[in-house]
């Protein structure tokens, strides 16, 4: 069977999982407010690197327009 193009998810990890099902609702929402940091920080650090003479406004305003970017994308093939 020929995947070429198709999207696929990773697979679980059922560790994970397992620890997430053991935390608080509001322990789980600050695992995901903590990935999101992380996920936004990566992509600031990339941006600086790619363009590093905008000013810190200037990557703060490309950090969002990727993430918008982003949100507009299908995940679908």
């Amino acid at each position: 069977m020929d995947t070429t193009g198709t999207y696929r998810f990773d697979p679980v990890d059922r560790v994970q999982m397992r620890l997430l099902v053991r935390l608080s609702p509001g322990q789980r929402i600050r695992v995901m407010l903590d990935a999101r940091e992380l996920a936004v920080g990566l992509i600031r650090g990339r941006l600086r690197r790619q363009y590093p003479d905008l000013s810190p406004r200037e990557i703060n305003l490309e950090v969002l327009e990727e993430i918008a970017r982003g949100e507009r994308t299908s995940s679908r093939p």
